[in-house]
């Protein structure tokens, strides 16, 4: 077991340097699992194979979440220690599909489906189907460095992130394949490594090939519509609940109005702008639903400044309902018809489990004295799709999403579905400031443009807020803890993909093929033993 021990480090290793999600180190994504199968398929016991998926969980967690007890450590003010040895414990939670990689790959030993052997295609097909099936906190995948290859990526319009997935899985297979059969050198071993080397180029090739194609498609798509320039402030202020210790609630939410006002007039002064952009919870107040006579003078601030510039904007604060409170999305444009203002709120629908939401089980007074950052935020219905009058007059169906709700394709998909022309992502990742953890952040959302080909608007309080493309490509952006603004033309989209025929499909055709090649060798074995009766 020290043997499988090491090869999970290793692997766990290279997929740290193959997440940095750039060349070169992308070359580490199509070997770095290979000493980890190359182990584990010299173990014979069940029980040890369940063991060596959860070794590699550890691996993972240990090397590419490093950053999560420090997190847990200033969220909750537990001693690190104890944060990493939580995190420890809940590396099969957060990684389940590595023990469902190995169950399957050591419970399908023999067999093939045309050349390629069963074990690689039932493990690879477990990982993605459990992936996709068990919820994660953090839903971050095998195919996502990808983004990193301009060509590679844009196949996460057919089978998303996950069928990027399978494609890293089978190709250290075939690697593995390879290298098994130079070293052994025994009768037939060329041959094993032509084919899996073909295998190899193919899964480089075709989707490379699929690359080019898309992006001639959506360079001559994009020559027939007219853009809308939209500007996007980034104020770099974090921390509000300490700000407004210090200074006080009103004078706070002033200042943080004041800074976004005095920014966005810098926008306007550039040129025509036809949308205004601030980030996630930017006014910390429930807008239009005054809880004090400060409060009342500060939502007129906003309408004024609307009313002022004759620029609609959209801007991140709280709604209220009754004892219900939201994460909300406000959009408040002006009417020339009537000279009165237009507000269209969207509620975050996925929150941030227990900082922003607490499962029923957890909510109760016993548990909240124990642990009171948890959140109590009630969750929004669900996806919709905004109609907005721009300022120069024209109309755009914006798809807003708030934060966490980026990381979920069916939810992005679903915005989408209901008209979205144009995403639109506010969120505030201040809290998630560990080393490169905010531009994977940015990497995670700007798949949901790929898979959905809509131009993306990302609008953050520290960064990294930017301009995604349909292919992906990000033309603008403001880098982590900047203070400053963004101008970015992008052009509404209405085309079709298959993830938005048939919504992130991948993951559970994966789960169904993983159960067939699992049960179907059950069937054929227990229907040899049974005798037909005799005349």
């Amino acid at each position: 077991m020290i043997r499988v021990l090491g090869a999970a480090l290793l692997s766990g290793l290279a997929l740290a340097l193959y997440a940095r999600a750039e060349w070169p180190w992308l070359i580490f994504g199509w070997v770095a699992l290979v000493p980890w199968f190359a182990a584990l398929d010299r173990i014979t016991s069940l029980r040890a194979t369940f063991f060596a998926g959860l070794l590699m969980s550890a691996a993972l967690v240990i090397t590419c979440y490093y950053w999560l007890p420090a997190a847990i450590h200033d969220y909750s003010g537990a001693q690190w220690g104890i944060c990493l040895l939580v995190v420890l414990l809940l590396a099969p939670l957060l990684e389940p599909q590595f023990v469902a990689l190995a169950m399957a790959r050591r419970l399908v030993r023999t067999g093939k489906f045309g050349v390629m052997p069963l074990a690689p295609l039932a493990g690879a097909f477990a990982y993605v189907g459990v992936e996709w099936a068990v919820p994660k906190l953090f839903p971050v995948s095998l195919g996502h460095p990808l983004f990193g290859s301009n060509l590679l990526r844009q196949g996460a319009d057919v089978a998303g992130v996950f069928g990027l997935s399978f494609i890293i899985l089978l190709a250290n297979d075939c690697v593995l394949t390879m290298v098994r059969s130079a070293m052994s050198r025994n009768g037939g071993w060329m041959r094993k490594f032509f084919a899996s080397a073909v295998c190899l180029a193919a899964l480089v090739l075709v989707p490379s090939g699929y690359g080019v194609l898309r992006y001639h498609q959506i360079a001559a798509r994009d020559a027939q519509t007219d853009a809308i320039t939209v500007g996007i402030v980034q104020a770099g202020i974090s921390h509000y609940d300490r700000l407004a210790a210090e200074f006080g609630t009103y004078a706070t939410v002033r200042a943080i109005l004041d800074e976004h006002e005095e920014l966005s007039l810098e926008l306007l002064a550039r040129g025509d702008i036809d949308l205004l952009v601030w980030p996630e919870t930017v006014y910390p107040l429930t807008f239009k639903a005054p809880e004090s006579p400060e409060a009342a003078d500060l939502d007129l601030g906003i309408e004024e400044f609307v009313m002022g510039t004759g620029v609609p904007l959209v801007f991140g604060a709280y709604d209220l309902e009754g004892d219900k409170r939201f994460n909300a999305a406000f959009f408040v444009e002006f009417s020339s018809i009537g000279d009165d203002l237009k507000l269209h709120a969207y509620r975050k629908t996925r929150l941030f489990p227990f900082t922003e939401w607490t499962p029923p089980v957890f909510d109760n007074p016993a548990v909240r004295s124990v642990l009171p950052w948890l959140g109590h935020w009630t969750p929004g219905p669900g996806a919709r799709s905004v109609f907005l009058t721009l300022a120069d007059g024209r109309s755009v169906k914006i798809a807003p999403l708030i934060c966490y709700d980026a990381l979920d394709p069916a939810h992005a998909i679903a915005a989408v579905r209901a008209g979205g022309e144009v995403i639109l992502t506010i969120s505030n990742d201040s809290w998630f400031a560990y080393g490169s953890v905010p531009r994977f952040i940015l990497i995670l959302s700007a798949f949901r443009s790929i898979e959905t080909r809509r131009p993306q608007l990302r609008a953050t309080n520290t960064g990294i807020s930017a301009v995604v493309m349909p292919t992906g490509e990000i033309v603008e952006r403001l880098d982590l803890n900047a203070r400053g603004v963004l101008v970015g033309s992008v052009r509404p989209e209405s085309g079709m993909t298959l993830m938005l025929l048939f919504g992130d499909w991948f993951g559970p055709a994966a789960l169904a093929a993983a159960f067939l090649i699992l049960v179907l060798p059950l069937i054929r074995s227990s229907g040899k033993g049974i005798r037909r009766p005799t005349d």
